[in-house]
């Protein structure tokens, strides 16, 4: 069967140029309530009959027919086999990987994120205390692919923060263990495993079974009905952030082979039919050079349909004015994974405000920044990347302040304190400073 993708070809010289891209990024919110009824259905359920309905989704959601959790728990010696009976290759480049991202997280860790305290001038200590969190659940992508880079990026920096208990879950539709997801959950130091994916598996992690235990936070990307199932338990546990389907963006001034860049635009579009993939180039010769790469690469790709739907759907090359005009659009946009892929990709960079994660340069793939480049890959999606930052060993910790103050600064402080609290009207709140200064 042949595939044919034809991203929208759009130009900022266009008159309707505005229309065109705001249809391009536009997504449907009706899709989004179908599901968010049936997530919320899902959540209710488990909440209520725990790990009954989670056997009762995965066997009619993943196929996956048990009598019990017990037969959905992946045991330690599990994960460790998967390993040893990888080849050589894989599992040095699973421990590579690893190592790599330990090392930057740990790097992450010593800048700033630890524990801390001085005393000002009357002897008052103040500071800030870094506590882990006690456990944590991860979820690992486990449908139309398998994930143990992502395994690898929640769990290692879960670690290096110092978390108790890292609990994974990962859908393994009819039983189809990937070896190299359990391999990197051996890899990465994950203490219990579960076999379930879906809302269902969110809701076991927030609330907790009689199984499953209840975390603290979780984190890893997902399908829609994870994504939605993440919203509604936010509050009752932590997230790192909703996930939207993944993206790339291209920022080419035309010195890198089309052919680099036609392959980096499939790298995301393979992910998902909804995934988007979007060139930004002011010449429109290297473009069409682009578009003809694509048109010849595509039928040697094993996932040619799925990508041919995404460029299609929801992919663009987009002419400009300029490689600055690229870059206004590129903040507008807010995307994942950025590539400048320029000769001089550091004259653009200060430009670039909103992204995820910025790749700079030809010879720097979004895909080594997936796997083993060592910053990590969970990145803000949808344009929440005005907003948001990658997930980092600063999302398995959290801050208490400390405050010890001496008998001289409560004089002071106490003075301040009784007259803001009565001009509140809040008359303990003075009192309590008001009894701890001297007669």
């Amino acid at each position: 069967m042949t595939f044919i993708a034809v991203p929208a070809r759009l130009s900022t010289s266009s008159a309707d140029f505005e229309q065109q891209f705001a249809a391009r990024l536009h997504w449907s919110a009706e899709q989004d309530a179908a599901i968010e009824d049936r997530v919320r259905d899902i959540l209710a359920d488990v909440r209520t009959r725990g790990d009954a309905a989670v056997l009762e989704y995965t066997a009619r959601f993943d196929h996956l027919a048990e009598t019990s959790m017990a037969g959905l728990e992946l045991k330690p010696d599990e994960l460790k086999a998967a390993f040893e009976s990888l080849p050589s290759i894989q599992r040095e480049a699973l421990e590579l990987a690893a190592a790599r991202i330990r090392r930057y997280h740990e790097w992450q860790k010593s800048q700033g994120g630890e524990t801390a305290t001085y005393r000002d001038e009357d002897g008052t200590l103040l500071g800030q205390k870094i506590t882990p969190l006690d456990r944590v659940g991860i979820y690992v992508p486990g449908g139309k692919a398998a994930y143990p880079s992502s395994l690898l990026m929640n769990a290692i920096p879960a670690h290096v923060a110092g978390v108790g208990e890292i609990v994974m879950v990962v859908p393994t539709p009819r039983g189809e263990k990937n070896p190299l997801v359990l391999a990197a959950a051996y890899v990465a130091g994950v203490s219990r495993a579960f076999t379930i994916g879906g809302a269902q598996a969110i809701a076991a992690l927030a609330y907790g079974t009689a199984t499953v235990p209840k975390v603290d936070k979780i984190t890893g990307p997902g399908n829609a009905y994870v994504a939605s199932a993440k919203k509604h338990v936010f509050g009752t546990v932590g997230i790192d952030m909703i996930a939207g389907p993944s993206e790339i963006l291209v920022l080419a001034d035309g010195s890198t082979r089309p052919d680099w860049v036609a392959m980096d635009l499939f790298s995301q579009a393979e992910h998902d039919e909804l995934a988007q993939s979007i060139l930004l180039s002011p010449d429109a010769a290297y473009i069409d050079a682009v578009q003809r790469e694509i048109d010849r690469l595509l039928p040697t790709m094993p996932r040619a349909e799925i990508i041919a739907k995404s460029l299609t759907g929801r992919g663009a090359l987009i002419h400009t004015r300029s490689m600055e005009e690229a870059c206004e659009i590129s903040n507008r946009i807010a995307p994942e994974h950025l590539e400048v892929s320029s000769e001089d990709p550091h004259r653009w960079e200060p430009l670039l405000k909103h992204a995820g994660a910025i790749f700079l340069g030809a010879y720097t793939s979004e895909s080594l920044g997936d796997y083993c480049a060592g910053p990590n890959h969970v990145l803000p999606t949808s344009g929440t990347a005005r907003f948001s930052s990658p997930l980092s060993v600063y999302d398995f910790q959290k801050r208490s302040s400390l405050i010890e103050v001496s008998k001289v600064g409560a004089q002071k402080l106490g003075q301040i304190a009784r007259v803001l609290a009565l001009g509140e009207g809040l008359q303990a709140h003075a009192g309590a400073a008001e009894m701890r200064l001297s007669s």
